[in-house]
């Protein structure tokens, strides 16, 4: 018995070395194993949440994409949308005149007109109803060549474009404006400068189409061919307009005072078609009071068109 217990001491301690060595290796292989696995967690924890972010990242994008997408569906069709509105103004603003005239609406309206440009003052001009948000209405003429009658450096025939960009309309004031010089020779010679002046119009805007007009000189200066010009006009699809109050800068004006005397008199009608010429730097000084001056009234200040009761046909 003893024997054999020295056999198995002997034995012991012949295995523990080895018993030993294998479980340091042991010990070690499952620490290293164990950082290998929290290592391979690490990185797969590091890939999902790679994809969450990426799928956070694409969910943004989508969001972006569906706003770009439904703002986008607001201007589809939205030429159509603005030629249906431009549609509508005439009609609205007719029937609120036919109620004005009979007494239905206490609304006022007043239609600021702008003869004998376009000028390089007509800048000035333009700037103080953006200013105040205000759509006029300009009769134009080539009377004044392609180059500025108050500054020749300037081209003055870019300023169609600018009525247009500025939501405001043309009207028709003959080629020539030639009063003295054979434009009411005929009705013939008349139209020839209402068909040149509105072929100006077209040409300088890209299509622009006028169908109001206004005699220069006013129509009385038609005298005998007044009827037969107004035919004419009819047929070529036009209306024309005078004027029911103006600050007389188409004369002598040589003051704000003698222009404001002029104005205000002549303002006693709930619809106003007021003249002014848009080369009178006393009507350029005088406009943003005249504005006011007309809102305070109560006046709403719009762009004359060819539905308006205003307008002769």
């Amino acid at each position: 018995m003893a024997k054999e217990n020295r056999k198995f001491g002997k034995a012991f301690w012949i295995i523990s070395p080895l018993l030993t060595i294998i479980i340091i290796v042991g010990i070690i292989s499952y620490f290293h194993f164990d950082e290998k696995i929290k290592e391979k967690i690490k990185k797969n924890k590091e890939i999902d949440e790679n994809i969450i972010s990426k799928y956070d990242v694409l969910g943004e994008r989508e969001k972006e994409l569906r706003e770009i997408i439904e703002e986008k569906t607001k201007y589809d069709n939205l030429e159509e949308k603005l030629n249906n509105l431009k549609a509508e103004y005439p009609k609205t603003i007719k029937k609120l005149e036919d109620n004005i005239i009979s007494g239905k609406s206490s609304a006022k309206i007043a239609y600021l007109t702008f003869d004998d440009g376009p000028y390089y003052n007509t800048y000035k001009v333009l700037d103080i109803l953006d200013k105040y948000n205000v759509k006029a209405t300009f009769f134009t003429t080539s009377i004044n060549g392609e180059y500025c009658y108050d500054n020749k450096k300037e081209n003055c025939l870019k300023l169609y474009k600018e009525y247009v960009k500025r939501g405001h309309t043309i009207a028709n004031h003959t080629y020539t404006h030639g009063i003295f010089k054979g434009l009411y020779n005929s009705t013939d010679s008349f139209m020839d400068a209402i068909i040149k002046q509105e072929n100006q119009v077209k040409t300088q805007t890209g299509g622009y189409v006028t169908n109001i007009m206004r005699f220069p000189g006013g129509s009385n200066t038609a005298g005998k061919l007044k009827s037969s010009i107004i035919e004419a006009l009819r047929k070529r699809g036009y209306g024309w307009v005078d004027w029911s109050a103006g600050d007389g800068d188409g004369g002598n004006l040589t003051s704000k005072t003698q222009a404001w005397n002029n104005l205000k008199p002549r303002i006693d009608s709930n619809i106003e078609v007021i003249l002014f010429h848009d080369y009178s730097p006393i009507t350029t000084a005088i406009l943003p009071e005249v504005i006011e001056y007309l809102q305070n009234r109560g006046y709403i200040l719009l762009p004359l068109f060819y539905e308006s009761n205003m307008i002769n046909k």
